[in-house]
């Protein structure tokens, strides 16, 4: 009979291969632990992220800075303690932003202000700044009496009878059409397109009246715009629609038209773990014993597919980054609040609107883009951010209530209408950056 007592030849005893297998997994699950406490610390930014927290992504960092800058410049006119300066006789960029009166909140003055302050003079003259208060009556407008609106516009826009159906506009005006209010949006923003074209710059600027312009936004801009005209000559196109200077990466996560290329890297991913382990296993005898059947289904089959789920789980912005500097944006794109048109694409939005007569800017714009293939540009970071969950279309309109803590589901679309990578910004180092590009000493 054989001795019982002692080992077979060439077979390891399975409770020690279990053992191995156990601990190999222990340490896993710590390792994997210490990974998802990591990705709670740095992803909670994400909107895409299940670590997404709202309360704290949400909150005004660099905005707050860059609004009381704004703020600040702009007392100083009221206060007469500001010299001003206007637009040359040939400007390049025409920036048309316009206005109504809302109830509770405004942010007309922090948009101007920041879009001004910290400007130099020669930047500063190669802007002409319209400002166009879109009201019949524009004293309906808190800030039409003010005396900054005057001083630093190169022109403040009223709606003019001899080219206006002044009656109709006034119909747009009553508290049943601003609730459907999608005609007159439409229509003020065709009319100051039309009133940039006239100032015949190389390029129209529209701005919503509830922005952050970043310091340093111009030189900034001016470069995104020179890269885009270099990338579309690349392209062997002639002509671009528009650069995005805003957008939200709540429309940037795993969107669901793309899970089949997903799953599909991900069984490669497992199938490659599986096969390597297996590689590994025939070609190093010593590890015959560690890699066994039950270790490689460990890694192959839980281990693999846990990580897997921890990188979604991350979300795309944070795991895949989008590209920097200016690229093309054809999908997800997200909203109206910062566009910029090349002079000789503005005939043709301002005929498209014009025969849309109404509608969102922002899905007319992308549905006719679409259709015609056309090119889109962006710049990432962005240049410019939303008012966000303090914005006057908004739920909340006391601007000194603080919001109560609310989950995802529970914001507005108005509220998720945020970058929060702008948040991150440095105010010094934006400072500097623009003192920089603009010629000025440090």
């Amino acid at each position: 009979m054989p001795d019982l007592g002692k080992k077979l030849p060439g077979r390891p005893l399975q409770p020690r291969t279990a053992s191995n297998t156990l601990r190999l997994f222990i340490s896993f699950l710590v390792f994997y632990i210490l990974l998802i406490f990591y990705a709670r610390a740095r992803c909670f930014r994400d909107p895409g992220s299940a670590f997404f927290d709202p309360w704290t992504a949400y909150d005004l960092s660099y905005s707050s800075v860059r609004i009381g800058q704004g703020d600040s410049y702009i007392e100083s006119f009221n206060n007469e303690t500001t010299a001003n300066t206007k637009s040359s006789s040939e400007p390049d960029l025409c920036i048309g932003i316009a206005s109504v009166a809302r109830h509770g909140v405004g942010y007309f003055q922090s948009t101007v202000g920041t879009v001004l302050e910290g400007l130099s003079n020669t930047e500063r003259a190669d802007i002409h700044l319209i400002l166009f208060i879109a009201h019949t009556d524009p004293s309906e407008h808190p800030s039409y009496e003010e005396p900054w609106l005057h001083e630093l516009a190169d022109q403040v826009l009223l709606y003019d009878p001899a080219e206006v159906d002044i009656d109709h506009v006034r119909s747009l005006e009553t508290d049943a059409a601003r609730a459907f209010g999608r005609e007159k949006g439409l229509f003020d923003y065709t009319y100051l397109l039309k009133a940039c074209e006239a100032v015949n710059a190389p390029y129209t600027m529209i701005l919503e009246d509830d922005v952050v312009a970043m310091d340093g936004w111009y030189h900034r801009t001016i470069g995104a715009l020179a890269s885009a005209e270099q990338q579309t000559r690349a392209l062997g196109a002639s002509k671009w629609l528009y650069l995005r200077l805003f957008y939200t990466e709540e429309f940037f996560g795993w969107n669901s038209e793309d899970w089949p290329i997903f799953l599909s890297y991900s069984i490669l991913a497992v199938c490659l773990v599986a096969c390597a382990c297996l590689g590994a296993r025939q070609c190093q005898h010593r590890l015959h014993s560690r890699l066994s059947t039950g270790a490689i289904f460990m890694f192959s089959g839980i281990c693999t597919p846990l990580l897997i789920g921890l990188f979604f789980a991350a979300g795309r912005v944070s795991m895949v980054p989008i590209q920097q500097g200016v690229h093309q944006m054809p999908r997800f794109g997200c909203c109206s609040q910062a566009f910029v048109f090349p002079r000789s694409r503005v005939p043709d939005l301002v005929d498209l609107y014009q025969s849309k007569h109404i509608g969102y800017v922002d899905t007319i714009t992308e549905e006719f883009a679409g259709a015609k293939n056309e090119i889109r540009w962006a710049v990432t970071p962005i240049i410019m951010q939303h008012a966000g969950r303090r914005s006057s279309k908004g739920v909340n309109k006391d601007t000194n209530t603080r919001l109560r803590h609310k989950k995802k589901g529970e914001l507005s679309e108005v509220e998720k209408l945020w970058n929060f990578g702008f948040e991150l910004n440095d105010a010094d180092a934006l400072r500097s950056e623009h003192k920089f590009f603009s010629g000025e000493s440090v």
